[in-house]
C-alpha cells in the first residue's frame, strides 16, 4: 500500500509558514484559482510535497492561530509530524509557545524546527536564537527535534528540510487500514456547479471508494460518494493519511456542517459523554469542577462542562481523570485526542486522549470508576474489552467492538480470551462472531441473573398459586426492551438452570405452587363440576367463587383452559373438542357453529366461544358462517 503522511506547520503569525510551504512545494496553499476549482481542483487549504525518496506527503499550512485550532485539528490524529516555524529575527513568541502546548497535548512527538528569515540576521544572532529555541523546547515532545536554519528567499536549507523529513518519516509506521473503518472529519463543505456537495478533510483509519454509501455523524445524513480527489487528482479510492475531497450525492450542502464525521452507515453512534485523562498546561490557571470549556475533537468544536472525577481542583502541569459532558452530540472513537480551551478569553489550557466514548454518567471520587478508567488506558486488549463489557448489559458485538477502540481482529481475539476465562458470555452461537452477536460481561451477566432470580422470587411470594410469571412481564421488569436480547438471555439462563421456562411462563427451579387443604377441597369440587358436564361447563358466576388466584392456578397447571373471558373448559374436554374440529375439517373442509354444537350436545354459546378461540390460535379461519382450516 502507498505510504501516506500528513505534515502540519505551526508557529507564530507572520513567521513565514506559508512562504516556507510555497518554497518547498512551488504551490500556494492559501487559495487556488476559480478556474481550477471548476474542475474540482479544490482549495483544500493544503498542498503536497514529493521528497527525495519519492515519498509524497501532504502539507497542512496553518497561517493563523484560529486556523491552527480549527484546521490542523481536522482529525486530530491526522497529523504525523510537525514543522515548527520560528522567525530567526524574532525567536519564540507567545503563539509559538501555545502551538507547542497543542503539539504536546496532541502527542505529536515527531517534527522539525525551522528557523526562517535567516537571511535577515547575522551568524552570531542566529547562534543565539538556536540556543534560545533549544532551551525553549526543553520539556516538550520536540525537545530533541533537529533545528534547521532556512531562507525561503535564497533557498538556504530547503534541501536539508526535505532530507530531514525523509529521515524522520523513514522511522514512522505508515498509516494503515487498521480499523477498516473510514473516518473523515469534515473541515470544509461547499458546493460546485455541476458537481453538488463537496466535503474535505484528512482521511483516517480506512479507505473510501467511489459509489460507497456513507453517513455524516452526528446529523445522520446519508448519501453516496460520487467522486473522490486526493492531491488535486481524481481517484477511485482514497487512502487513510491523505487529504481528501469527497463529492456527495443525496446530501444538500445546507445539511452538512463543519465538525461532522463522514463514515460508513451505522459505524459511529454520537455521544455526549467522554472520559479521558486531562493534562493541564503549565501556564493555565487551576481548573475547578464543572468549569465550562470548549473541546476540539477532529474538526468538531463543542461546549462542555468538565467533571473532575478524582480531585477537587486540577492544578497546572498535572493530569486527572475527567468526564466531559457535552452540550451537543459529536462523533468520536476511543483513542481520539482532544484539546480543551477556555471560551473567553480564548486560550488553550489542556488536552488528552479519550478512553471511553460511551460511558455512564459517573459519580465523583469512586475508586471503581478510576480503576476502570486506568484499565481502559493501560490494560491489555482483553482487560480493556472486559472494562467495556463491565457496563451496559447484553450488547451487539459491533457496538462493543467500536466502544473498545481495538482493531477488529484484536478485539475478537480478546473476546474469545475472555469467554474462555469465563469473564464474558456470548449469547447464542459461539463459533461465528458477527456484528449482531450478543455479548455480555460476566459481572453484568451475574447482575442480570440475580435480578431474574429476585424478580421471580418476589413474584412467587406475591402469587404463590401461580405456576410462573408471564415472560413478557419478566422482560418488562428486567428493563430489556429488545425482545431478541431478552429471548437469548432467558434461554441462556434456562440452560444454566437459573430459571425454568414453559411456553409462556418462567419460574424458579425449586418452585411449585402448593394448595392448602381448604383450597384443595375447593378445587376438587369445582373440577368435579367440570367433569360432570364437560361440554357445557359451569358458568362464570359458578367458577368465579374460587377467586382469581385459584383460577390462575388451574389454568397455569392446564387443568382448565380459558377460551374466552367467560368460558372455561376442562383440559380433557378441550383436547377432545380441538381434535374433533381438526379431524372434521380434514374430512369435510368446513364446519359451522351448529355442527359443533350438535356433535357435543352443547349450546351455541360454548361452541361459538371455542371456534373464536381457535380462530385466534390460527387453527381455524372464519369464512362466512363457517370455519375452514387456517
Amino acid at each position: 500500500m502507498q505510504m501516506n503522511y500528513v505534515i502540519g506547520t505551526a508557529g507564530h503569525v507572520d513567521h513565514g509558514k506559508s512562504t516556507l510551504v510555497q518554497a518547498l512545494t512551488g504551490m500556494q496553499a492559501d487559495r487556488l484559482s476559480e478556474e481550477q476549482r471548476r474542475e474540482m481542483t479544490i482549495d483544500l487549504g493544503f498542498t503536497w510535497l514529493t521528497l527525495p525518496s519519492e515519498r509524497v506527503v501532504s502539507l497542512v499550512d496553518v497561517p493563523g492561530h484560529e486556523r491552527f485550532i480549527k484546521n490542523m485539528l481536522a482529525g486530530v490524529g491526522g497529523i504525523d509530524a510537525a514543522l515548527l516555524v520560528i522567525a530567526a529575527d524574532e525567536g519564540i513568541m507567545p503563539q509559538t509557545q501555545e502551538h507547542l502546548h497543542i503539539l504536546d497535548l496532541l502527542e505529536i512527538e515527531h517534527g522539525l524546527v525551522v528557523l526562517t528569515k535567516c537571511d535577515l540576521v547575522d551568524d552570531e544572532w542566529l547562534m543565539l536564537i538556536e540556543e534560545e529555541v533549544r532551551n525553549g523546547l526543553q520539556g516538550t515532545l520536540l525537545a530533541d527535534a533537529p533545528i534547521i536554519p532556512v531562507s525561503a528567499r535564497t533557498g538556504l536549507g530547503l534541501d536539508r528540510i526535505q532530507q530531514a523529513l525523509d529521515d524522520l518519516l523513514a522511522s514512522l509506521p505508515s498509516r494503515t487500514v487498521a480499523r477498516g473503518l473510514p473516518r473523515l472529519p469534515v473541515d470544509r463543505v461547499f458546493t460546485i456547479g455541476g458537481f453538488g456537495t463537496v466535503v474535505t478533510g484528512t482521511l483516517l483509519d480506512g479507505p473510501l471508494n467511489v459509489g460507497q454509501e456513507v453517513e455524516l455523524v452526528p446529523s445522520g445524513q446519508r448519501g453516496r460518494i460520487r467522486g473522490l480527489q486526493s492531491r488535486h487528482s481524481k481517484t477511485e479510492q482514497a487512502l487513510p493519511g491523505t487529504r481528501t475531497a469527497v463529492n456527495l450525492t443525496g446530501v444538500s450542502v445546507e445539511a452538512v456542517r463543519r465538525g461532522e464525521v463522514l463514515t460508513m452507515p451505522g459505524a459511529i453512534v454520537p455521544t455526549t459523554l467522554l472520559d479521558l485523562k486531562l493534562r493541564l498546561v503549565g501556564d493555565a490557571a487551576p481548573l475547578e469542577h464543572n468549569t465550562t470549556v470548549d473541546v476540539f475533537i477532529g474538526s468538531a468544536e463543542v461546549g462542555c462542562s468538565v467533571a473532575l472525577l478524582d480531585r477537587e481542583v486540577l492544578d497546572p502541569d498535572t493530569s486527572g481523570w475527567v468526564q466531559l459532558r457535552l452540550q451537543a452530540p459529536i462523533a468520536a472513537v476511543r483513542g481520539d485526542r482532544c484539546i480543551i480551551r477556555l471560551p473567553s478569553p480564548s486560550r488553550t489550557i489542556g488536552g488528552g486522549r479519550i478512553v471511553d466514548v460511551y460511558p455512564l454518567r459517573h459519580r465523583r471520587f469512586r475508586p471503581e470508576v478510576i480503576h476502570g478508567l486506568e484499565t481502559l488506558a493501560k490494560g491489555t486488549p482483553a482487560e480493556q474489552l472486559s472494562q467495556v463489557l463491565a457496563t451496559g448489559g447484553a450488547q451487539p458485538w459491533s457496538m462493543v467492538a467500536k466502544a473498545s477502540g481495538l482493531v477488529p481482529a484484536t478485539a475478537e481475539t480478546a473476546l474469545r480470551e475472555l469467554v474462555t476465562a469465563g469473564e464474558a458470555i456470548i449469547l447464542g452461537e459461539e463459533e461465528l462472531i458477527t456484528s449482531g452477536t450478543l455479548v455480555i460481561g460476566a459481572g453484568e451477566w451475574s447482575k442480570l441473573g440475580n435480578a431474574m432470580v429476585a424478580t421471580l422470587q418476589s413474584y412467587h411470594t406475591s402469587y404463590p398459586l401461580r405456576v410462573g410469571m408471564a415472560r413478557e412481564s419478566l422482560r418488562q421488569k428486567l428493563g430489556l426492551a429488545n425482545a431478541r436480547i431478552f429471548n437469548l438471555v432467558i434461554a441462556r439462563a434456562a440452560h444454566a438452570g437459573v430459571i425454568v421456562l414453559t411456553e409462556t411462563l418462567a419460574h424458579l427451579p425449586n418452585f411449585a405452587p402448593q394448595l392448602t387443604p381448604a383450597q384443595q377441597r375447593q378445587v376438587t369440587l369445582m373440577l368435579q363440576g367440570f367433569a360432570r358436564t364437560p361440554y357445557s361447563p359451569p358458568a362464570r358466576n359458578e367458577w368465579e367463587v374460587l377467586g382469581p388466584e385459584l383460577i390462575a392456578f388451574l389454568t397455569d397447571t392446564n387443568q382448565l383452559v380459558r377460551v374466552s373471558p367467560d368460558v372455561l373448559f376442562g383440559s380433557e374436554a378441550y383436547t377432545k373438542l380441538v381434535e374433533w374440529v381438526q379431524r372434521t375439517l380434514v374430512e369435510q373442509g368446513e364446519i359451522t357453529v351448529g355442527q359443533l354444537r350438535d356433535a357435543f350436545d352443547t349450546s351455541r354459546k360454548y361452541a361459538l366461544a371455542l371456534l373464536e378461540h381457535l380462530d385466534e390460535r390460527k387453527i381455524t379461519r372464519r369464512v362466512g358462517e363457517g370455519r375452514t382450516r387456517y
